[in-house]
């Protein structure tokens, strides 16, 4: 019962509820775009890992800049690309993914912009995390204290919005180096980075 009560405050709106263990990324980013463009109700999709490591891009995201391309093609690791904005992220098995799909209505009160729809989904994972760790949205990131897990993107239009989260739960090091590093990257991340270099 004080959860109920608790999501209340929070102003969760009535969803459909999906979960998937291992669903591939691509078919769950179809599902996704479907349900976002044809349903007139709300969901909520839960995808425990991806079989196979895949690299996902925002839709305005360029190969060339994001990608070690030569290891990537070395690896055949497959790129796909989504929908929705945000940054390039490699998924696997250890990455929990989270969709929110909503009518413009549902929240009351909630203004269908991506800053105001973050603010509303982290008072949700707040209370998912709460005993967890310093659990905080940063800018457009989840974070525990200074370190990101969580990275957002949203598609917004006149009636529907949805908002996907990929949390990074576990991970291969050596996944990352198929990644280059962002050209931009948030204000928080430049100064932990610069607090990182050693000096000598």
């Amino acid at each position: 019962m004080g959860t109920f009560l608790e999501a209340r405050k929070v102003g969760l709106p009535l969803m459909n509820l999906v979960r998937f263990k291992g669903l591939p990324i691509l078919q769950q980013l179809h599902l996704e775009e479907e349900l976002f463009r044809t349903s007139k109700e709300n969901w909520c999709i839960v995808n425990d890992g991806t079989n196979d490591p895949t690299i996902v891009m925002g839709v305005s995201g360029k190969p060339a800049e994001l990608l070690e391309i030569k290891p990537v093609l070395h690896d055949e690791i497959p790129v796909v690309r989504r929908f929705t904005g945000g940054g390039t992220v490699i998924v696997d098995q250890g990455t929990i993914f989270v969709t929110f799909i909503c009518n413009q209505d549902a929240v009351p009160g909630l203004q269908p912009y991506p800053r105001p729809i973050m603010s509303w989904s982290s008072l949700i994972y707040d209370q998912v995390f709460r005993g967890i760790g310093d659990f905080r949205l940063r800018e457009n990131d989840y974070v525990f204290g200074d370190r990101k897990f969580g990275g957002n993107a949203q598609s917004i239009t006149k009636r529907r919005w949805l908002h996907h989260t990929s949390f990074l739960w576990d991970y291969e090091v050596r996944n990352m180096s198929y990644l280059k590093l962002p050209k931009r990257a948030p204000e928080y991340r430049l100064i932990q980075k610069q607090i990182e270099i050693p000096r000598l």
